[in-house]
């Protein structure tokens, strides 16, 4: 049911005004605020247009008259919804993610109003939504596969491992460059700071897999991974091992090859392999291996020869082994708990 504002006091109208506008800012969706309570969801966004016309006084029921809003609620709604629920590809925008610029640019094509940049990062956050770093998905993603994943199949393999006294592991493998660098500096205004290395650029492979008990191991390569050296992490991941091992990995042809199916036979059921669905990274908590190595490592430091990087890469790699707590954590994202112990 419905709640018709025109209805209610004054001071109680008031009330109902402020608290709707004040959950929207608190980052609530207007429309489940409207749902909540009782009114329309074209109320709640001519309350907001309200407020960004004159501020918390605004909302005042008793105050009539003034300067209209530049936009409305419909035309607030109408951004919001549009900010929310499409790509700035799809109204022809070259770019794939919302900037502050190409909003100003949506509002002005649609109602011809200028508004300063400044002036669109507040309606935005009047509007509850704020800038975030996004979550990138390879278009060919299969959203039906990744769920069979979680709700099934990864299921599945726990039951079968905790059957067999298996031990499970996430896998992958990463390249590290010396010219990789990580995080911000401080500089002059308006001149982009410059971070000085060697001309020589030169990189370091590497393999590893975690469990979530906390458990990693991993191998450094010289040469590219190929199926052989794939094979030869794996002889290393059964070393000590004291049951079966369950490694569960991507798609990538070095894990399918033929010799690398010939390894697993001969082990006669002490170790299996399991693919992960197609691209999707985000559901191999080993990805945050890397990510620590070349954030709180590599990327932070000047490196002039290739066994400086070796060396440092080791000693991380060997730090992060002596971390259960911190390799348990990277089973805690939202795209990973699905696999914790």
């Amino acid at each position: 049911m419905k709640t018709d504002a025109r209805a209610i006091g004054h001071k109680t109208l008031t009330e109902l005004r402020k608290r709707a506008v004040a959950s929207v800012q608190a980052g609530e969706m207007p429309t489940a605020v409207a749902r909540v309570l009782g009114i329309h969801d074209r109320t709640i966004f001519r309350w907001l247009a309200k407020y960004r016309s004159g501020g918390w006084q605004k909302l005042d029921a008793k105050k009539r008259g003034g300067r209209p809003p530049k936009l409305d609620g419909k035309a607030l709604k109408w951004v919001y919804n549009t900010v929310t629920m499409k790509s700035p590809l799809q109204l022809k925008f070259p770019f794939a993610l919302w900037t502050s610029t190409m909003i100003r640019e949506l509002i002005y094509r649609r109602y011809e109003i200028k508004l300063s940049r400044s002036s669109v990062c507040r309606l935005l956050g009047q509007l509850g939504l704020s800038a975030q770093r996004p979550l990138w998905r390879a278009y060919q993603q299969n959203p039906e596969l990744i769920q069979k994943w979680i709700d099934e199949e990864y299921p599945k393999i726990r039951r079968q491992a905790r059957r067999v006294g298996a031990e499970i592991y996430f896998g992958d493998e990463a390249g590290v460059r010396s010219d990789f660098h990580s995080g911000t500096t401080w500089g002059k205004r308006g001149q982009t700071p410059i971070v000085s290395s060697t001309g020589a650029r030169f990189s370091v492979n590497m393999i590893s897999a975690v469990s979530p008990r906390g458990q990693m191991r991993f191998m450094i390569t010289k040469a590219r991974v190929t199926a052989k050296v794939f094979i030869e992490f794996l002889k290393r991941l059964l070393v000590n091992a004291s049951g079966p091992v369950f490694l569960i990995v991507d798609g990538h042809p070095t894990h399918k090859a033929k010799c690398v199916r010939r390894f697993i036979e001969s082990q006669q059921g002490k170790l299996k392999i399991v693919l992960l669905p197609p691209y999707s990274p985000e559901l191999n908590p080993d990805e945050y291996v890397w990510n620590d190595l070349k954030n709180n490592c590599i990327g932070r430091k000047v490196l002039s020869t290739k066994a400086q990087l070796r060396k440092q890469v080791l000693n991380h790699l060997r730090k992060i082994q002596k971390m259960p707590a911190l390799i348990m954590s990277f089973f805690q994202s939202p795209t990973t708990r699905y696999a914790t112990a």
